[in-house]
């Protein structure tokens, strides 16, 4: 439809041509935020090309994440863009940040279910530990020199092939729970840690200590954010590890 130079378009033809529903654009007329250029005599809205830039703006400015009510005043100019822009920069980024949080967090219930199954509130009770109290308390046990040890360790809400390997480890442990610690499998898996363990904090053995004082301890390991681990479990791989270790010794003085 053409007046003059001006060319109109129905609402039927600009929900075609943006893909804004029709009862989206009428929502639109009934708040004021983008009227009609005009009503025809049988009633039908038509927009020019001026509503069709309008309405341009007001989805891009939709999926930066403003609001309605916001959008209204920016087109109005009586809203500061920069302030406003500002303002939702921040907004995202705070958003960004949560959802690298909820991934962590997905990450770290995905990972940890290779340990045990019933694991969900534990791992909430972790999740939930104040990052600032951990640090202090991490602090007051280790020296500063052991802290880059400590970001070694592996980690259930990382995805790195160190943190991997070991989840697999005490996942297939956990599976064996049940068998001698001295049998083939248990020490197999036993004997992949060990050589990791040196391999990863060779001449470290007082770090290494103070961790595995730690680990017995759930309370503690649970204080400095350690996934925790029954207290079973844990004597489980603490006869399967002494086992191992008076085997290797035996074998070495023969």
């Amino acid at each position: 439809m053409e007046r003059g130079m001006v060319i109109l378009l129905t609402i039927q033809r600009i929900s075609k041509q943006t893909g804004i529903s029709v009862r989206t654009l009428r929502y639109y007329e009934e708040i004021g935020l983008l009227l009609p250029a005009t009503k025809t005599d049988g009633g039908h809205r038509v927009y020019s090309e001026n509503e069709l830039k309008i309405l341009q703006q007001i989805v891009f400015l939709k999926t930066l994440g403003f609001k309605l009510k916001e959008i209204q005043a920016l087109l109005n100019n009586t809203w500061e863009w920069e302030a406003s822009l500002d303002q939702q920069l921040t907004l995202l980024v705070e958003e960004q940040r949560k959802l690298q949080q909820m991934e962590s967090a997905i990450l770290g219930l995905k990972n940890a279910s290779a340990i045990e199954e019933s694991l969900l509130q534990k791992f909430i009770k972790l999740s939930n530990q104040e990052h600032g109290k951990k640090i202090a308390i991490r602090q007051k046990i280790f020296a500063a020199s052991e802290m880059d040890l400590l970001s070694k360790l592996p980690n259930v809400n990382r995805n790195d092939p160190t943190s991997l390997e070991w989840i697999g480890l005490l996942g297939q442990l956990e599976r064996l729970r049940n068998s001698r610690p001295e049998t083939d499998s248990v020490q197999s898996i036993i004997k992949r840690m060990m050589e990791k363990t040196e391999a990863d904090y060779e001449g470290n053995d007082e770090f290494l200590e103070k961790i595995w004082a730690i680990r017995k301890s759930p309370l503690k390991s649970e204080q400095i954010g350690l996934y925790p681990l029954e207290d079973e479990f844990m004597c489980f791989i603490e006869q399967a590890f002494k086992f191992y270790e008076e085997n290797s010794q035996t074998l070495g003085n023969s």
